[in-house]
C-alpha cells in the first residue's frame, strides 16, 4: 500500500526548486555537484515545509525533464536523499518524503516555538508580545464581575456577545464610520474570521489575489481551503499597493476575493496612503471583487505624531465591497483569541449561519474581557504600552542588525511588528535552517510568497528586547557565516539547485 498522502508535481517542484536561488559563488568557492545541489534543495524544501512530509515526488524521468538535468542526476539525487532518511521509496508505490527519526515535523506556518525550548532558542518565527500587564489581569478580572448572568445562559453566540458587538460598532461609528451592531460578527481570531470569509467566498479552485509578500499563515490557509492564490506585487520600499498591477490583475484575473493588509503589512511593514485605499476600493468594486481588509496591525504605530490613514471600509461604508477583518490579538496579547469581520448585515448573516457548523462561537468570558477593556479606556492604556515596548524593540533589534550584518537590507517601519530584510544574496531559507543550528528562529522568505517567491528575504518581527535583541543578531552572524561557509568549503552552498 502506498505510504504517501499527496503528490508534488514535476513542474511545481521545478518551480520551488528554482525559486532557490541566490547570489554566484564567490571566488574560491566550488560548487557541489549537480546531485547534490538537487538533494539539497528538496531536502530544504521538505525542512521548510514548503513540500509536505509524505508528498509523492515525481518520477525521475518527469523531474529530469522538467528541470533540464539528466536522469543520472536525479536518481542519484533521490538515493542521497533515501540514504539521509528524507526519502522513502517502494517498487510499484513511488518515492515519498519522510523526515530522519528523531527530527521535528516542519511546520507549515509560523507556530510559535513550544514554550521548553524558549531557554534555549531565541524565537523571532512568530510577531507576538508578551500581555501587557496589568491590562490582561484587569481586564480577566473585570470579564469575571460581569460573567454571573451569562453562566444562566447555554453560552452560544455565533454572532458575538451584543454588547461587544455592539462596542466595536460604536468603535467605528466613532472614526466616522457609521456601523450598526448587525455588521458585526465576533470570531476566534482573525485567524477564524479569515478561514469563514475564505469558505463564504472562496471555494475550493476560486482565485483569491494576494498581495506579495504577504501573510505566511493566511497563505496556507487559503491553500488549505483549495484557493488558487494569485500574487499581486508590492510597490517598492514602504509605498503600499501597486495600483497599477492590481487593476491588472482585478480585470484579467478576475479573482472572487482579494486579501489585503494597508496598515503596516506583514511581513513588509508598508502603509498605504489614503489615495490608494480609494483607488483600490473603486477597482475592487468596478471588477466585482470582495476587498477583504486586515486591520489587525492598525493601531500599533509607532512613530509620534504619525497621522494614519481612514480606514479601508471608509471609501465603502456600506460594506458591499470591503470586508474589514480586527483583532485583539496583535494590538493587545496573542493569548485573546478575539477577532472581528466589519462588513454589510447580510453579508454577517451568511457568516453566521454558516458558523453553526465551525466553531459555534468565540469563549464568553475572553469577549467580556475585550468588551471591559473597550469600555473603561482600558483598551488604550494598553496599546500604549503595547507601542512603548515595540517600539523599543525594533530600535534595539534595528541597531544590532546593522552592527552584525551591514550587508542586509531593510527599510524601518513606522508601525507594525516586522522588518522585512534582504540577506544580501544568501538564501532565506538556508539562514533559517542554520539559524535553528545555532539558536535562533526566523521565518524564510518564501513563508511569505506563492511558488518559493522571495528566496532572498527572512522576516524579522521585533518582539525581543536590549540584551535579547543583540543575542539574537549575533546568532544571525553566524548562522550566515554557516551558510556562506558551506560555498567555500565545497559543501551545502548557499545556492541551491538551479537548472
Amino acid at each position: 500500500m502506498a505510504q504517501w498522502t499527496s503528490a508534488v508535481g514535476a513542474a511545481q517542484l521545478a518551480r520551488l526548486l528554482k525559486s532557490q536561488q541566490d547570489r554566484p559563488a564567490g571566488p574560491g568557492s566550488r560548487r557541489p555537484p549537480a546531485y547534490r545541489a538537487l538533494a539539497d534543495g528538496i531536502r530544504l524544501l521538505v525542512l521548510e515545509g514548503r513540500v509536505p512530509v509524505a508528498a509523492r515526488l515525481p518520477a525521475e524521468r518527469e523531474l529530469a525533464l522538467s528541470l533540464s538535468v539528466s536522469r543520472t542526476t536525479v536518481a542519484a539525487a533521490y538515493e542521497a536523499l533515501r540514504t539521509e532518511g528524507f526519502l522513502e521509496s517502494r517498487r510499484g508505490a513511488g518515492s515519498w518524503t519522510a523526515v530522519p527519526a528523531g527530527n521535528p515535523l516542519p511546520a507549515r506556518g509560523l507556530e510559535p516555538l513550544p514554550p521548553e525550548a524558549l531557554g534555549s532558542m531565541i524565537d523571532l518565527g512568530t510577531a507576538a508580545l508578551p500581555a501587557p500587564e496589568p491590562w490582561l489581569t484587569r481586564a480577566v478580572q473585570g470579564a469575571l464581575e460581569e460573567l454571573p448572568p451569562y453562566a444562566h445562559t447555554h453560552g452560544d453566540y455565533p454572532a458575538g456577545l451584543p454588547a461587544l458587538r455592539a462596542m466595536i460598532a460604536e468603535r467605528y461609528t466613532t472614526r466616522g464610520i457609521p456601523t450598526m451592531p448587525e455588521q458585526i460578527m465576533v470570531t476566534t481570531g482573525a485567524m477564524g474570521a479569515i478561514d469563514a470569509i475564505c469558505h463564504l467566498f472562496g471555494g475550493r479552485g476560486e482565485r483569491i489575489a494576494v498581495e506579495s509578500p504577504s501573510y505566511a499563515n493566511i497563505l496556507q490557509l487559503m491553500r488549505e481551503a483549495g484557493a488558487r492564490l494569485v500574487p499581486v506585487a508590492m510597490a517598492e520600499g514602504l509605498t503600499g499597493w501597486d495600483l497599477d498591477r492590481w487593476r491588472q490583475v482585478l480585470r484579467e484575473a478576475a479573482p472572487r476575493i482579494a486579501y489585503v493588509v494597508a496598515d503596516f503589512h506583514n511581513p513588509t511593514g508598508a502603509l498605504t496612503d489614503e489615495e490608494q485605499r480609494r483607488r483600490l476600493v473603486e477597482a475592487a468594486r468596478s471588477a466585482g471583487t470582495v476587498l477583504v481588509v486586515d486591520e489587525t496591525m492598525s493601531e500599533l504605530y509607532l512613530e509620534p505624531g504619525l497621522e494614519m490613514p481612514r480606514r479601508v471600509c471608509a471609501f465603502d461604508p456600506a460594506g458591499s465591497t470591503v470586508i474589514t477583518v480586527g483583532s485583539a490579538s496583535k494590538a493587545f496579547w496573542a493569548g485573546m483569541r478575539v477577532g472581528w469581520v466589519r462588513a454589510a448585515p447580510d453579508v454577517i448573516r451568511s457568516l453566521v449561519a454558516a458558523r453553526a457548523y465551525a466553531d459555534l462561537g468565540t469563549p464568553v468570558l475572553e469577549q467580556l474581557a475585550v468588551n471591559w477593556l473597550f469600555s473603561t479606556g482600558g483598551w488604550e492604556k494598553a496599546v500604549a504600552v503595547r507601542r512603548d515596548q515595540a517600539r523599543d524593540n525594533r530600535d534595539a533589534l534595528v541597531a544590532a542588525v546593522r552592527r552584525e550584518l551591514p550587508g542586509w537590507e531593510f527599510e524601518v517601519p513606522g508601525g507594525g511588528l516586522t522588518l522585512w530584510v534582504r540577506t544580501g544574496g544568501l538564501s532565506g531559507s538556508r539562514i533559517a535552517e542554520a539559524g535553528e543550528r545555532v539558536g535562533v528562529r526566523v521565518p524564510s522568505g518564501p513563508r511569505f510568497g506563492v511558488d518559493g517567491a522571495f528566496e532572498g528575504y527572512v522576516r524579522l518581527p521585533f518582539t525581543v528586547a536590549g540584551a535579547v535583541a543583540e543575542e539574537a543578531a549575533t546568532r544571525l552572524a553566524a548562522a550566515a557565516r554557516l551558510v556562506e561557509a558551506g560555498a567555500s568549503n565545497g559543501g551545502e552552498s548557499p545556492r541551491t539547485f538551479v537548472a
